[in-house]
């Protein structure tokens, strides 16, 4: 069964199984975890995600991860952290350390969808990014949140330095794809498709 996007936004994904691995990630991630997971035949992996809203405000994501972490840990004899930094200042990095668990490598889900090394080697500073959730939650993460529906007038001040909106596609989805468009038609950028699947995020989720 495919997760509703906004049960993922504001509440998450409770964990379910009877798996002996627990991948604690980000909402914004759960379609994905869960893909790479059936199609490596990962049995023995359940996965629980935090609201991907969270990312408004990245300093909570620590605390909400040590939460699930005391919550979970008993259970398994293995947890992995589907987050990279993603905002938290070394916060989340932190947490894995002292708990002894796993985590993604790399600074956001950006970087590691197109591959940390090939992401860092871009080096791009005037592109804004969209993945798979981000291009069918974009009102919901960026046109609301910043009050573009009722001042579109923002638009300079938020996104004047901005050149490209790239669409950093993990699925083959025309629909997603023109939504994608349609957010870069609204921000005023240059639409760029980039394929890139899975990235890091499949690496470090087969090694489990």
């Amino acid at each position: 069964m495919i997760p509703d996007d906004a049960d993922l936004r504001e509440t998450g994904l409770a964990a379910s199984g009877t798996g002996r691995v627990l991948v604690i990630g980000c909402g914004a991630l759960a379609r994905e975890i869960l893909a790479v997971i059936g199609a490596n035949g990962l049995a023995h992996v359940d996965v629980t995600c935090l609201p991907a809203i969270l990312h408004n405000r990245p300093e909570r994501i620590a605390p909400a991860l040590e939460a699930a972490i005391d919550r979970h840990a008993a259970d398994y004899d293995r947890l992995f952290v589907a987050y990279a930094d993603c905002g938290s200042g070394g916060a989340i990095a932190a947490l894995c350390a002292r708990h002894g668990i796993e985590m993604i490598e790399g600074p956001h889900c950006y970087s590691f969808f197109e591959g940390n090394d090939t992401f860092a080697e871009r080096g791009e500073v005037t592109a804004f990014y969209l993945t798979d959730f981000l291009a069918r939650q974009f009102d919901a993460f960026v046109t609301k949140p910043l009050g573009l529906d009722r001042h579109p007038e923002l638009r300079d001040m938020y996104f004047g330095n901005y050149e490209t909106l790239v669409h950093l596609a993990q699925t083959d989805d025309p629909a997603l794809d023109a939504k994608a468009r349609a957010a870069a038609d609204a921000l005023g950028l240059t639409y760029e498709r980039r394929p890139t699947g899975y990235g890091d995020l499949e690496i470090a989720l087969q090694r489990l």
